[in-house]
């Protein structure tokens, strides 16, 4: 037990972290998913075969490969060394994957509202227009809440994802929990902190799983 009670305390700090990157990556990649999807539907050929040509290169590439390039890349591509950099505790490493998990995550987010909003009806957005609301207020106001409740199930699935993947970010030596749990198995030659890693990611997506089960019920409003 007390064995036990030494790699849960050990854990704790690598949970930490991975929740703080599961919640940021959420922050700032949702909105930027609805630029992304707002950029893939633009009447602009230019502007559309760049966000197509963006989220192309973020399906299509290792998401360890995109956190690699992050870290190293402003070094060895234009000599700037971003190594030192801090935002109070966080150092550059734990911003390097926030901003790999962002707009890798901003990509699939982006395909999702995208089909959501291309599956509205053209009369809605007639019928907006007849009742004198604006482009904005449609958007936000009768087009965006629908979306939402017909993409959940696809975005539930890409947040469920999310909570597994944070421990790719052990790629720039981001000291998670997966790397916490291998780091005291290699110590103690037990499986046991594995385990335990497994049993914490499993708990987080069981939680996960019920807030936006309920998020969806809730957004059945008419059932």
């Amino acid at each position: 037990m007390d064995k036990l009670i030494s790699i849960l305390t050990q854990l704790g700090s690598g949970f930490l972290t991975s929740i703080a990157l599961f919640f940021l990556t959420l922050i700032f990649s949702i909105p930027l998913g609805l630029l992304v999807a707002k950029g893939r539907m633009s009447k602009n050929k230019v502007i559309s075969s760049l966000v197509r040509f963006y989220i192309s290169v973020m399906r299509g590439t290792p998401l360890m490969l995109q956190l690699l390039l992050v870290y190293f890349g402003p070094y060895y591509l234009f000599n700037i060394n971003l190594r030192s950099l801090k935002l109070g505790p966080i150092d550059y490493r734990n911003i390097a994957a926030v901003i790999g998990f962002s707009i890798n995550y901003a990509a699939y987010f982006g395909e999702i509202f995208r089909s959501g909003i291309q599956s509205m009806s053209k009369g809605q957005y007639e019928a907006a227009t007849v009742l004198g609301f604006s482009k904005t207020q449609t958007y936000f106001r009768i087009i965006l809440p629908q979306v939402i409740k017909r993409v959940l199930p696809a975005v539930t699935n890409e947040i469920i994802t999310l909570v597994k993947d944070t421990s790719l970010a052990q790629a720039i030596s981001v000291i998670e929990m997966f790397t916490v749990a291998k780091q005291i198995s290699a110590a103690q030659a037990s499986v046991i902190p594995l385990f335990v890693a497994g049993v914490f990611y499993y708990v987080f997506n069981g939680l996960v799983e019920i807030v936006m089960n309920r998020f969806e019920k809730k957004m059945n409003y008419y059932q």
